[in-house]
């Protein structure tokens, strides 16, 4: 625990999780069959065996010639070989026959010529002007998965590479785990959908897109459970409604640490064991809570969009990973240099935004300045954050830190 000026007790991100974790029971989760076409980015719940030997026989790895190696021993350009064109399935000595990649490779035949290192003769005969060896330009039955070999592991997020070497199996359908439903509330008198007409101190509503769209990209189905006003039966009905149809509940606005907090005293009164951890030590997001309500979680949220989003960003993004059975997928890292220094609050644990760049080969992470967690614009002009510990008031110009990115590709094509 973290105390700060000497009264509010907060509980360290560590501490939090733990916490959180612990009252959960992580059970196998439900598995379905998906078309491959359907596969991309769903998370593999079996280990794919290879039915057969890929490839299943001797091939071509070249459109060229295949021929016997020793054929071609002492072969060059100054002093060329000569081979007789067969169109025959048998490849006899002083012989070629023409293939293409994937061309399962003649009998009698142990390596390809490439195309470019022979010259046609006429029509029955070619010049080789280069050696060859046993198996050159050739890929061999098994080489690629050998039959009964693990292609692809259980809890492997399928990727196209994966589904390539799937469908190169003859494999037409995948078992995945099911996406985990994730149900989004946001709360607030002042909330109004995006597109209605705002009347005076309204504003429009901004984080359940944004969660939503992080559960997406994470693998999981969101439910949108809309808005609700500061009305505490009207909260815990729409959360009712959410537990119903979802695995996991997450909440945006009603909770502050110090105040009456209209979303934890609705959690609590829907079941137990209700709020676990409410304040965490850490900037933004300090006012983040952690429930479980009959065996599922709720994950509260600030209103402010980038509290929301590293508040998700820490709990509800390890949470859908582990009921999806990955252990381990962190957004992608690059070490990088602060262009200026970077002051922050000693007791929690900060997340600074910042824009990554890259410059004479080399990365640099520019801080974007912040007057608070509302403003939206300092997560699209940044493409990453990095933390700073709690023992650290802040970090130091030219320092070196890693950079979590929010997409790697935003970064590499930002060069300077």
């Amino acid at each position: 625990m973290v105390r700060l000026r000497g009264f509010q007790k907060l509980t360290t991100i560590e501490e939090a999780k733990k916490l959180f974790f612990d009252n959960q029971k992580f059970r196998r989760w439900k598995i379905e069959l998906v078309p491959i076409w359907d596969a991309l980015n769903r998370v593999l719940a079996d280990d794919l065996i290879a039915g057969e030997n890929l490839p299943r026989f001797d091939r071509s790895a070249v459109d060229g010639y295949a021929v016997k190696a020793r054929d071609t021993f002492g072969a060059s350009q100054f002093k060329p070989k000569t081979l007789k064109l067969t169109s025959g399935s048998e490849v006899k000595k002083g012989e070629a026959k023409q293939v293409w990649t994937g061309n399962r490779l003649p009998i009698g035949a142990d390596a390809v010529l490439m195309l470019e290192d022979v010259r046609r003769v006429g029509d029955s005969l070619i010049e080789v002007w280069t050696a060859v060896t046993p198996s050159e330009n050739v890929s061999k039955r098994g080489e690629d998965i050998a039959k009964g070999e693990v292609a692809a592991k259980a809890r492997t997020r399928l990727k196209p590479h994966h589904l390539a070497l799937i469908s190169a199996l003859g494999i037409s359908e995948v078992p995945v785990f099911k996406k985990p439903k994730v149900a989004i509330l946001a709360t607030g008198n002042e909330l109004v959908e995006a597109g209605e007409k705002l009347r005076q101190d309204q504003i429009y509503e901004t984080n359940r897109i944004m969660l939503a769209s992080l559960c997406h990209e994470l693998g999981a189905e969101p439910i949108d459970l809309g808005i609700a006003k500061d009305d505490i039966d009207e909260i815990k009905q729409k959360l009712k409604h959410g537990l119903k149809k979802a695995d996991v509940a997450v909440t945006t606005g009603g909770t502050s640490v110090g105040v009456s907090d209209l979303v934890p005293t609705a959690i609590n009164e829907l079941g137990k064991p209700g709020v676990i951890v409410h304040g965490i030590a850490m900037r933004p997001a300090m006012p983040t809570a952690l429930a479980v309500v009959d065996s599922k979680p709720i994950i509260v949220l600030s209103g402010n969009p980038v509290a929301a989003f590293f508040g998700f960003e820490v709990f509800a993004r390890p949470l859908i990973l582990r009921i999806l059975g990955i252990e381990n997928e962190s957004r992608p890292i690059v070490v990088a240099r602060l262009t200026r220094r970077t002051s922050t609050v000693l007791g929690r644990k900060t997340f600074v935004r910042v824009r990554v760049f890259k410059q004479n080969g080399e990365f640099y992470a520019e801080p974007i300045s912040a007057r608070g967690s509302g403003i939206i614009s300092t997560l699209t002009r940044a493409n990453g954050y990095i933390i700073v510990p709690e023992n650290r008031d802040g970090l130091e110009d030219d320092e070196t830190v890693p950079v979590h990115l929010f997409d790697a590709l935003e970064v590499f094509n930002e060069n300077v």
